[in-house]
């Protein structure tokens, strides 16, 4: 069901005054973006009868609220809000919506091939699609529990997690067809963004400046240390044990030994930084709200700030291929490149 903007905005305003009490970004156009997540409207489980509404089919769903995307194989895949799917096999020249059983906001997506991938968000929604994303099945619905997932990955065709608000963190090994609660600590701090590095190790972001390192496929969880009290959105492995952790107001921490000691890296910015990607020549973008583009052609010691003039709020970046890049966030789907990101003013 849809929610009055200015409920979203009062529930938002609470959200971020209780959870970020000495971090508050006075900017609420940004914060709808990325704390919509903890406004969603209950509906009813999906075991219960009533089943929930379709996504509505919306010529300009392309210029809507997108909050992550992939690309996989030269396809691309955008997921945001009113349960909105795109997808393009043309490097962003065109989008189609996909068919999607429900209008939740959706604020992950992860394919582990060109047909097989799983979408997540509001009301524990997680989908799947064997289609390559044409079509998708509800395989978890479950809105009274009140806890958004924010991420989803899987390691194979059978083994995932779905990770989200107030600790919530869910595993299955069978495709998704069920899904069990694994506790990764006894806190309900939210589960941001989780990522594997070349070496295996996976990498939890979360909030409040926890962060997490399993060694053994997401078996186990240890809490990594962290001088930082403010939430981490987002964490991109580089090689070896180098990885970047970056989130609330500009800030962008560097570790070289898994994320046992850290170093600040100075950004510029104090806006919140929201994704990142490492492209094939080792170029590093870090992408944030306000139209904040962080850039490192050094491996990731240093970065430069490149303001985009809109301003516009970027929540994920994907490497489209042919030297294109993917930008999603309060503009909906905006193909661009390298050059036009260096050429914007500092």
């Amino acid at each position: 069901m849809d929610t009055p903007s200015g409920t979203i905005l009062a529930r938002v305003a609470e959200f971020v005054t209780r959870r970020h009490r000495n971090d508050i970004i006075l900017s609420w156009a940004p914060l709808l973006l990325m704390f919509a997540v903890a406004t969603g409207a209950g509906m009813v489980s999906a075991q219960d009868e009533i089943a929930p509404e379709p996504s509505i089919q919306a010529p300009l769903a392309p210029q809507a609220l997108a909050l992550d995307a992939a690309a996989v194989d030269g396809k691309l895949v955008v997921v945001g809000e009113r349960g909105h799917i795109l997808i393009s096999t043309d490097h962003g020249a065109t989008w189609q919506q996909a068919q999607v059983p429900t209008r939740a906001l959706l604020t992950g997506v992860f394919f582990y091939d060109e047909n097989l991938g799983w979408a997540v968000g509001h009301d524990s929604a997680i989908l799947r699609t064997v289609d390559g994303g044409s079509t998708w099945e509800l395989v978890n619905w479950a809105p009274e529990e009140e806890a958004p997932f924010f991420d989803v990955w899987f390691s194979d065709a059978e083994n995932g997690v779905a990770i989200g608000a107030y600790g919530t963190y869910y595993a299955t090994d069978d495709g998704g067809d069920s899904w069990d609660f694994v506790s990764v600590e006894d806190t309900d701090w939210h589960l941001h963004k989780i990522a594997r590095a070349d070496n295996g190790r996976l990498y939890i972001a979360a909030e409040a400046g926890y962060v997490y390192r399993s060694d053994d496929g997401g078996e186990t969880w240890e809490e990594l240390p962290s001088d930082y009290e403010g939430s981490y959105f987002g964490v991109l492995p580089l090689e070896g044990d180098s990885l970047l952790l970056f989130g609330l107001r500009g800030h962008l921490f560097r570790s070289d030994d898994a994320g046992e000691t850290w170093d600040e890296i100075e950004t510029g910015t104090v806006s919140m930084l929201t994704d990142g990607i490492r492209l094939s020549d080792g170029t590093i973008i870090i992408t944030g709200l306000g139209g904040a583009i962080l850039i490192s052609q050094d491996g990731g010691s240093t970065f430069e700030l490149h303001q985009q003039e809109n301003r516009r709020g970027i929540s994920s970046i994907v490497d489209a291929g042919n030297g294109s890049l993917l930008l999603v966030g309060e503009f909906g789907v905006k193909m661009t490149t390298l050059a036009d990101l260096m050429s914007a003013a500092d």
